[in-house]
């Protein structure tokens, strides 16, 4: 693709960041919004023992890795309460998988304050939003997802003021308790806008996170914006890029966007959901996509066949998807 078949819209696009496999990669993974909190300890245990028994050559988180991030400082608490035990647990077994396979992480709109003292103490690459992957004879746009919900206008402007560098320094030179404060308050503020349907799932306490009951986790899928379509082929077109793969709105599948693109939706990991909610999207060297379970992602051998009431449910869940035409 040339500059002179690209929209202007696409011209203006900036340059993504870009991740080349390595040539002996067999298989890489994706999740995302992970939103990591003592609240869902089931999830949390699942994650963990993902990242122990984990059978991927690389992989990428795509956002909201935690519920709630306020700064890298976070790390030098003491472990004696849940919030900083799960930290430091979620730290070293990130230290230690990254020790055996790179681990890519991207910003989402809970945790866009990660920043380099986290990335060295846990092993993991940072990633700007987008990034183009290069694997597997194929091209792949990752991100997370929230910035082309455009029709989250509120959202949107937060997120814009939230980002800029000047703001991220003035919030970070708080003292730490006061940033805890502020980011306990704007997650009660959340819940309770949610609670009354007035919150779309992706506002301001987005920047600090949100405390999910069961019931307001599943609400929650339906009240995130989706993205703008137009925006996302954009994007696509101007990287040369077939597939977006994104989290972010908590609805995970695989749309046709025409003309040849895609865009497949991790989904959200919540136990506290019935059933409970994990996912795992692989993509082997041969460019084929399985969603599967974390239990089924780090199986050394073949699942034990499931009873037959759930065996429709289990093969569609590890279901191979299809790759977009050429």
């Amino acid at each position: 693709m040339n500059d002179a078949t690209l929209t202007a819209a696409q011209r203006a696009l900036p340059t993504p960041d870009r991740v080349c496999a390595a040539p002996a990669w067999e298989q890489v993974e994706f999740i995302s919004d992970l939103h990591l909190r003592p609240e869902d300890p089931s999830t949390a245990s699942a994650w963990l023992h993902y990242l122990e028994h984990g059978r991927f050559d690389a992989l990428f988180i795509l956002g909201d890795l935690f519920e709630l991030w306020f700064g890298d400082d976070m790390l030098q608490r003491p472990s004696a309460t849940p919030d900083s035990a799960l930290l430091q647990r979620s730290v070293a077994a990130l230290a230690a998988a990254s020790a055996r396979a790179p681990i890519y992480l991207m910003h989402g709109n809970r945790d866009f304050l990660l920043g380099g003292a986290f990335a060295e103490t846990s092993g993991v690459r940072l990633i700007a939003d987008p990034c183009v992957f290069e694997y597997a004879g194929q091209r792949l746009l990752l991100s997370h997802g929230d910035a082309w919900c455009l029709e989250d206008r509120s959202y949107q402007s937060f997120r814009q003021m939230v980002r800029a560098p000047d703001w991220q320094r003035g919030f970070l030179a708080r003292p730490l308790a006061e940033r805890e404060a502020l980011a306990r308050m704007a997650r009660h503020t959340s819940e309770s806008q949610r609670s009354v349907g007035t919150g779309t799932g992706s506002g301001s306490a987005s920047a600090t996170g949100t405390a999910h009951t069961a019931n307001a986790s599943q609400a929650a899928s339906a009240d995130y914006a989706d993205l703008d379509a137009a925006t996302v082929c954009d994007w696509l077109h101007a990287t040369a890029c077939q597939t977006l793969i994104h989290g972010h709105t908590h609805r995970p599948g695989l749309h046709d966007l025409g003309l040849g693109l895609q865009r497949l939706v991790l989904s959200d990991w919540c136990g506290l959901s019935q059933p409970p909610r994990r996912e795992v999207l692989r993509l082997d060297r041969l460019g084929q996509f399985s969603r599967l379970s974390p239990e089924q992602a780090t199986a050394q051998t073949p699942a034990v066949p499931p009873p037959a009431a759930h065996l429709a449910a289990a093969q569609a869940a590890a279901a191979p998807l299809p790759r977009p035409a050429a």
